[in-house]
């Protein structure tokens, strides 16, 4: 009887398929950095437009008009 050819090896698969498997276990999840915990009071200074008209209004009423427009941001986001 003349021997039957044997199945081809498929190590490239298994390779990859164990390659996959071990980066799937150890590979580490990314971590979120930490939130910032905002404090009341503290001020950052950014950049921001606005219509002109809009800052007219707030400037009217003279010095302060910063912080009226921040209580009105604040007022906005419902804080």
């Amino acid at each position: 009887m003349a021997d039957q050819p044997r199945r081809p090896r498929t190590l490239g698969d298994a390779r990859t398929e164990a390659e996959a498997a071990f980066k799937k276990v150890t590979a580490k999840a990314a971590v979120a950095p930490p939130k910032q915990i905002s404090v009341p009071g503290i001020k950052e200074q950014v950049t921001l437009r606005i219509d002109q008209d809009v800052l007219e209004f707030f400037q009217e009423g003279g010095p302060g008009w910063q912080d009226r427009i921040n209580e009105a941001l604040r007022k906005a986001a419902g804080k």
